[in-house]
């Protein structure tokens, strides 16, 4: 094969997954919306949701898990075989059974149904095969069916397997919004890495202070300026009024805009070169506001600012990195 064949048939493996998942979201309908609001009951009854499948829908069900615990759906996963020696512990009254089978008819799960009635749960089941002994013996259907696999001898599990994985993430997504699950939420079960500290970490956290914040008067000069950045090692200073509040701030960027051979511009005054009303962040804001900020208004510098619109500190995008926020 060339290398354009390569290309070619990479492309239509994705158009063969694209079919089916445009197959199955034109034929998701009102079961989906009855397994919603039984999950949501269970939940709401302290019940989990456990997941289970064998061979490539295991590791979908693993996934389709771990994704449901980390929006705030408590949830397990629960391996058949080792179900039957053992960890069939797991279910509990309250609990829903989300069975991942393509077929329908893996040995492992039809074994596990009869066990699973005298509980009881509520069983859920995402299948392609909806006359299948799982699909019969479920109290709601996810039809998933495709017209055929990407495996040129429609035998391994391709397309079956993306489209049962987006339904999943399409059914923790909706638990999540029907929820109210949030972004404060959200940092609590991701407490590592920068996705946590971001929406955990607030401006007061990382903010610049004390002698690390530079500061000028609006009458200042901007050699005045210039000073009081070089010994905050800060690029940029806020400049305000008599009051403390925040009136502009004037940045490297600003002092390159304006420079000139003039024999007094360093004895111009701060305010005709600064950049007037700044963007500015409150103390109590999350980094991962922060981070818009700066995407939003494309800036290096931010000021943070009390209620009354006093100086309170600075955010340099340079610490951003060192404090593992970006």
């Amino acid at each position: 094969m060339t290398i354009m064949n390569y290309l070619n048939r990479a492309h239509e493996v994705l158009d063969i997954e694209i079919e089916g998942l445009q197959r199955v979201r034109q034929n998701l309908g009102d079961t989906f919306t009855r397994a919603c609001d039984l999950i949501l009951s269970s939940l709401d009854n302290r019940g989990k949701i456990v997941v289970t499948g064998i061979g490539k829908s295991l590791h979908i069900a693993e996934k389709l898990s771990a994704t449901l615990a980390s929006t705030g759906s408590t949830s397990v996963v629960l391996n058949p075989s080792q179900a039957m020696h053992g960890d069939f512990g797991i279910l509990c009254e309250n609990d829903v059974l989300i069975a991942l089978s393509y077929s329908g008819e893996s040995d492992e799960l039809v074994a596990l149904i009869p066990i699973v009635k005298r509980v009881p749960v509520s069983i859920v089941s995402i299948t392609g095969c909806l006359d299948s002994t799982l699909a019969q013996h479920s109290d709601v259907v996810i039809p998933v069916t495709v017209d055929r696999e990407a495996c040129p001898f429609n035998m391994a599990p391709t397309s079956s397997t993306t489209v049962t994985l987006a339904v999943g993430d399409a059914l923790a997504m909706v638990l999540l919004e029907a929820r109210g699950f949030n972004k404060e939420d959200y940092a609590k079960l991701h407490p590592g890495g920068a996705i946590g500290r971001a929406l955990l970490v607030r401006a007061s956290d990382i903010m610049r202070t004390g002698d690390s914040l530079a500061q000028v008067h609006e009458d200042a000069v901007i050699q005045d300026a210039l000073v009081a950045m070089t010994k905050a090692r800060s690029g940029s200073t806020a400049v305000l009024d008599s009051e403390g509040q925040v009136v502009g701030i004037f940045t490297d960027g600003d002092l390159r805009r304006h420079i000139s051979d003039e024999p007094h511009f360093l004895a111009r005054p701060v305010r005709e070169v600064m950049t007037h009303s700044p963007i500015t962040v409150t103390a109590n804001q999350l980094a991962v506001a922060v981070l818009q900020v700066y995407e939003d208004h494309r800036i290096d510098d931010v000021l943070v600012v009390d209620e009354a619109g006093r100086l309170a500190g600075a955010i340099d995008i340079q610490d951003l990195p060192r404090l593992k926020i970006m």
